[in-house]
């Protein structure tokens, strides 16, 4: 049995080290060296799962929980870093269950896949476009530059469009739907979010302990954490979270941040009572030095509504409640996500009504499975996505293995 891989990232070589135990396996890598975008994820690190419950890891999963039911369980967390370690790469549980390589180099895991695979004969051709696969009389059909071979097997795992410099330009769309299949429209997900607000004087402040939340299509999601200001709009942890939830937004967004979210409003009422008493001499544009991050008072002042020079002591009640409210409810619109060359992964893709779920064969072509960033699924961060890569995959060899 001959099977094609087109796409040598994370689901591409995970695929590859367990199918070529037993099979022929050649992968067809458009970049001059594999794994690219696996060399940038966790800044470097590559936190290649989420040590967490089955349960809980579905629970991470933005779209596709159901459909990654069967993969996830038959693959959960604790196999991926056994496959890793039972090839020499040792790893560490971090915060939140993230995994890491013992050595915190993301090369290591694309080294561990990529040894594997020529270990066992597997073949990687490197600055390899492909320029279209066709099914003709029962063999599928690669061609790139002047070559054109013929495989049994198919296994598209060319990622999604996030990231375009690592090579994932969104060829595997292509060839899914000339061999008939839907694609949901490819959304960026885990990116910053641009604001309608001009925020471009907070530019780079970042902020801890606060909570983001997000009001769309009459549904709220929260976040506590960090996040930063940028440009255009916001990004960091919390927010990277929330864009993965409104990417399929349809109506109006909105986001508001609790920048006290310790306090209540009455007890942070108080709090800034304490604080004008002591500055009941100053102007209010000099009062908040205490209270908030000297770089967003110049903006808190300026939406607040209360005269910059007014003296503290003249701040009325019903200014100072609004003060309050604001502090506790920073509101922007929503104006867009950044864009998708910037979106650490990508939301949407190949239709999963159409790919098995237990397989992630094609429901429509025998012999061809669609795994990883290419499929209509999506996770949060901490090492999830990652993990998807490798259950889809190992769902394909599996079955490949069984038919070989």
């Amino acid at each position: 049995m001959r099977v094609a891989i087109i796409g040598g990232g994370a689901s591409g070589l995970f695929a590859a080290a367990v199918i070529s135990e037993y099979a022929s396996v050649t992968i067809f890598e458009r970049n001059e060296k594999a794994g690219k975008k696996i060399y940038i994820t966790g800044k470097g690190r590559c936190n290649f799962t989420n040590l967490c419950s089955t349960s809980e890891f579905l629970g991470s999963v933005v779209n596709g929980n159901k459909f990654l039911f069967s993969a996830i369980n038959a693959f959960p967390p604790q196999k991926a870093v056994d496959f890793f370690e039972e090839r020499g790469l040792k790893s560490v549980v971090e915060r939140g269950n993230r995994v890491f390589p013992l050595s915190n180099k993301a090369s290591d895991v694309t080294a561990t896949l990529v040894k594997t695979i020529e270990r066992n004969g597997g073949k990687i051709v490197y600055d390899a476009r492909v320029e279209s696969v066709d099914f003709e009389s029962g063999v599928f059909v690669v061609r790139h530059g002047s070559k054109v071979e013929e495989f049994d097997k198919l296994i598209l795992a060319t990622g999604g469009k996030s990231y375009p410099s690592t090579g994932s330009t969104g060829d595997g769309y292509v060839f899914a739907a000339k061999m008939g299949h839907n694609i949901v429209e490819p959304r960026p997900a885990l990116c910053p979010i641009n604001l309608v607000e001009n925020v471009s004087s907070l530019q780079g402040l970042s902020l801890k302990n606060v909570r983001a939340t997000v009001n769309f299509d009459r549904k709220k999601a929260s976040e506590f954490g960090e996040m930063l200001f940028t440009d255009r709009g916001v990004s960091g942890p919390i927010i990277l979270t929330l864009s993965s939830l409104i990417c399929r937004a349809k109506g109006k967004c909105t986001l508001s941040i609790d920048l006290k979210p310790a306090l209540s409003y009455d007890e942070l009422d108080k709090r800034i009572l304490r604080d004008f008493d002591i500055n009941k001499n100053r102007n209010y544009k000099n009062s908040l030095d205490a209270l908030l991050p000297k770089s967003l008072i110049p903006y808190i002042i300026d939406r607040s509504g209360i005269e910059r020079d007014k003296k503290v002591c003249f701040v009325t009640k019903e200014e100072r409640a609004s003060l309050v409210n604001l502090l506790k409810n920073l509101t922007f619109t929503v104006d867009s996500l950044e864009k998708i060359d910037y979106a650490i992964i990508t939301s949407g893709g190949v239709d999963l009504k159409q790919v098995n779920p237990k397989t992630m064969e094609s429901k429509l072509v025998h012999g061809l499975y669609i795994i990883g960033e290419l499929l209509d699924v999506d996770a949060l961060t901490g090492g999830f996505n990652l993990h998807i890569a490798w259950a889809t995959a190992y769902a394909a060899a599996k079955h490949l293995g069984e038919g070989s």
